[in-house]
């Protein structure tokens, strides 16, 4: 299987930490930020992340792609989800872009080994976002509006080894979710939340991405 993705993408990670947790081999093709081409041409359209199976049809949807990668080998997500962590997945993920998308291009990440793709990306972010100049300058009270929601996240943990005590779709979407957002300097797990993704990304193998 071939997975066509950005380093930086919280949607990509949700594929490649589903296969690492079953020991599938996943193989990771990182696209420019500027390389529609290879997008379109593979599904019609920009969009990522796409995996490409190994019979060669072309997949879209990232739990889609979870749900496929699950069926390979036993069963690893047996534990039952919850609906207030699907609440506080959304819940998280309207305060942590404003926090992360103006650092990204900030890191050496593939998807910005170019000028070119760099700039494609600032472009193409700031339109939604905004300033990412200004964005990093309140950093402090976006972390401020952020930090309820991981309290309560904390609240909810079961163990550190799975939100629910069993491996569940609450771990790919959450786990993601907190490595995106751990590239924010000056932002700090509460306890509960940092062994959860301490640990779990020491199962999935892959080291955090950088702070900044």
């Amino acid at each position: 299987m071939k997975l066509y993705m950005f380093e930086h993408c919280s949607l990509c990670f949700r594929v490649r930490m589903i296969a690492a947790l079953k020991n599938l081999h996943l193989q990771e093709v990182v696209v420019l930020d500027d390389d529609s081409e290879t997008l379109v041409s593979l599904v019609g359209k920009r969009v990522i992340p796409i995996l490409v199976k190994n019979d060669g049809e072309a997949m879209l949807e990232s739990m889609d792609m979870v749900d496929y990668i699950e069926t390979m080998g036993d069963p690893l997500l047996t534990g039952q989800a919850r609906p207030e962590i699907a609440e506080l997945e959304s819940a998280i993920l309207e305060k942590t872009p404003l926090l992360t998308m103006p650092r990204y291009p900030l890191l050496e990440l593939p998807e910005f080994a170019t000028v070119a793709a760099r700039d494609h990306y600032i472009v193409r972010k700031r339109k939604v976002y905004g300033d990412f100049i200004e964005l990093r300058a309140r950093t402090r009270p976006l972390i401020a509006e952020l930090m309820p929601r991981l309290e309560t996240l904390d609240s909810l943990i079961e163990s550190a080894d799975a939100i629910n005590g069993r491996l569940s779709k609450d771990d790919i979407r959450i786990l993601p979710l907190l490595r995106s957002a751990a590239v924010v300097e000056g932002l700090r797990f509460p306890p509960r939340v940092r062994a959860y993704f301490e640990t779990m990304m020491d199962r999935t193998g892959f080291r955090p991405l950088p702070v900044v």
